[in-house]
């Protein structure tokens, strides 16, 4: 068993020598399970490679870093980041405040001897790289949490073209793209890479037929890898609380062939990640989540914080996430466990909820597009325009129980309605989200989850085959 490499560390947790070697001992064992599943050699390392450096895609990478980087001669593990990505003077000083005030992390940047850059950065006598920074364990898009050094790609085909394990850690609006990109240096593979998407979004294609296309979706199309090697992993996961070992856990969904083994091999005493057959409902409600948060940032800012506004705001929030589910799926997940709390955490304190709170508050505005500096992409604003598009179909037209005439799904759903002229037409101000609460003609949240589940909603033709 080879020690952990110079610059790694166990994260601080405390452990006694005692109890690192067990947990070594259980890492290994997890290692050589998942290397006989693919038929790994002696001498022959598992190769596992992240697919996009946000906030993330980065901690993914160094939990697995972290928790098997020390047995090199087993596994190797990588991350792939686009070159050339400057980090601005402001950024360059908070990074320097950052390291000075850890001191685990100034003595390790002193050891490696990568101290002088960043003053040089913060002096703007240099200009640092996101793909340089990244090496030393520092996310561009969270500075403030010092993550593990990694072996950092900036050439895509280098990273993946030899790999077993592939983690997509890109925004769904760029999977595709990436991926396309990735199926030209996989042509002449053998053996068939296994992936796992983190993306969190969706894409509608109206043309020939109105339907969803999720990021395992995309890959599959982009790649010709089969589904059954393609894995959604989800849950309530604000990327820096779980670095920081805060408790958490997830699902990993697909065919039972992996999902199940890469279950134990994920699985960390802080990240407790379970297994899901049903990956359609899990990754449409990822993009769902992040639809819904941004109305949720929107409500917190404009009514001061009220608990009851906000709980008012998630009982019809979340009733219009299972309606959306009963289109896609004839049986899908309960929006229970997991799903319900990765929900619920994003509302509370994701990127799109954040989006929403600053949009309201005046602090940022549309015109500013939806990657944001410090934050990245905020995959909720596209997932707005892609559901209410294909919702608006009258081609998927329901029978309405009460009124007895057809209508398209989306007139189900008024929080949808409201975000689409907020964001995407702009008709309407912040303000208008609370129209939707306030309407006096709104139906009880109950009745829309009865219409989903009592008549026949489903829709097979929405999902791309």
């Amino acid at each position: 068993m080879v020690g952990a490499a110079e610059g790694f560390s166990d994260g601080g947790n405390g452990l006694t020598n005692g109890a690192i070697n067990v947990a070594n001992g259980l890492s290994e064992e997890k290692i050589d399970e998942i290397r006989r599943l693919f038929g790994k050699s002696d001498g022959d390392p598992l190769r596992i490679v992240g697919v996009g450096a946000g906030a993330w895609g980065s901690v993914f990478a160094a939990m697995l870093q972290d928790a098997y980087g020390g047995f090199r001669d087993k596994v190797q593990i990588r991350i792939w980041r686009r070159a050339g990505r400057s980090v601005d003077r402001a950024t360059a000083e908070h990074l320097f405040e950052v390291i000075n005030s850890r001191e685990e992390v100034l003595r390790r940047l002193l050891r490696r001897c990568a101290y002088l850059k960043y003053v040089e950065g913060r002096l703007g006598d240099r200009i640092l790289y996101a793909d340089e920074i990244l090496k030393d364990g520092f996310c561009l898009n969270m500075i403030d949490t010092p993550l593990c050094p990694m072996k950092v790609v900036t050439n895509l085909q280098e990273a993946v073209w030899d790999a077993d394990v592939v983690i997509n850690g890109l925004p769904s609006t760029e999977t595709r793209e990436v991926f396309e990109e990735i199926s030209r240096y996989w042509k002449e593979r053998i053996s068939v890479p296994v992936i796992i998407s983190l993306a969190k979004g969706i894409e509608a294609e109206l043309e020939p037929e109105p339907r969803i296309v999720t990021p395992t979706q995309m890959i599959n199309r982009a790649t010709g890898i089969p589904m059954e090697n393609i894995l959604y992993l989800g849950g309530p996961n604000i990327a820096s609380e779980i670095y920081n070992k805060e408790y958490a856990n997830a699902r990993i969904c697909g065919a039972e062939k992996w999902r199940k083994p890469l279950a134990r091999f994920l699985r960390q005493p802080h990240f407790i990640v379970w297994d899901n057959g049903d990956l359609v409902t899990h990754e449409v409600m990822g993009g769902l989540k992040n639809v819904y948060a941004i109305g949720a940032g929107m409500v917190a800012a404009l009514t001061n914080e009220s608990a009851t506004s906000k709980s008012v705001y998630f009982a019809h929030c979340t009733s219009e996430m299972i309606f959306i589910t009963h289109l896609l799926a004839e049986e899908p997940e309960r929006l229970a466990g997991p799903l319900l709390a990765d929900t619920y955490v994003t509302l509370l304190k994701g990127r799109n909820a954040w989006y929403g709170q600053k949009l309201a508050k005046g602090e940022i505005n549309l015109e500013m597009g939806d990657s944001i500096k410090g934050k990245g992409m905020i995959q909720g604003v596209s997932a707005v325009k892609a559901f209410y598009e294909l919702l608006s179909q009258s081609r998927l037209n329901i029978m309405h129980p009460s009124e007895k005439t057809h209508i398209a799904p989306v007139e189900l759903c008024p929080i949808l309605q409201k975000l689409y002229k907020i964001l995407i037409v702009r008709e309407l101000a912040c303000e208008g989200i609370l129209q939707a609460l306030r309407d006096e003609t709104m139906n009880d949240p109950r009745e829309r989850i009865e219409i989903a589940q009592r008549h026949a909603i489903y829709r097979p033709s929405l999902l791309m085959n």
